[in-house]
């Protein structure tokens, strides 16, 4: 089983996020399961979703401490943390930031200015599908043309097309980066 942990801020859209991932690795052939967690119901308070998949089916209900891959739509959740520090050994975790963060122990942490990305394309700031095309560019358990089907279901018109360009670009960094 493969887990994933997505931090945000109430109302920067991460249940959406760890959603449309997970519908995205269904339409693979996997068994995916996301939820979030959140304290104070309020907008900007710290949060997170998170998602399992796997072969099998799916029992697990708990929070994940550790996880495989990690996106991290909000840099400024971790002024005093390192991202790595949220990773399974061999995680990979993608950070809205255009600040390097370290990455060591088998663990990588890959920055992608992904505001900026979406600034540039969509002319308002919606990192976390640029995020999500850059992590189908550093994992084989994800794919680009999966997360775009998922993302017919969850987007409707225009607001798909921009999703699907937002996509492209942040998987489009990666590969100029690597």
């Amino acid at each position: 089983m493969k887990e994933v942990i997505v931090f945000a801020r109430a109302g920067q859209g991460a249940i959406t996020t760890a959603q449309v991932l997970g519908i995205s690795l269904i339409k693979a052939g996997k068994y995916a399961y996301a939820f979030p967690h959140f304290g104070a119901a309020r907008m900007g308070a710290p949060m997170n979703a998170f998602l399992r998949f796997d072969a099998n089916p799916i029992r697990l209900r708990n929070q994940i401490k550790l996880a495989d891959f990690a996106v991290v739509v909000d840099d400024t959740l971790f002024v005093q943390r390192d991202p790595a520090d949220t990773l399974k050994q061999g995680g990979i975790a993608v950070v809205n930031s255009t600040h390097a963060f370290p990455s060591a122990d088998g663990k990588k942490v890959i920055s992608v200015p992904a505001v900026d990305i979406s600034m540039k394309i969509a002319g308002r700031p919606l990192a976390n599908t640029v995020l999500l095309g850059a992590l189908c560019a550093l994992a084989p358990e994800f794919s680009l043309e999966k997360l775009n089907e998922a993302m017919k279901e969850r987007f409707p018109g225009k607001l798909l097309d921009v999703n699907v360009k937002l996509a492209a670009a942040g998987n489009e960094f990666i590969k100029q980066v690597k």
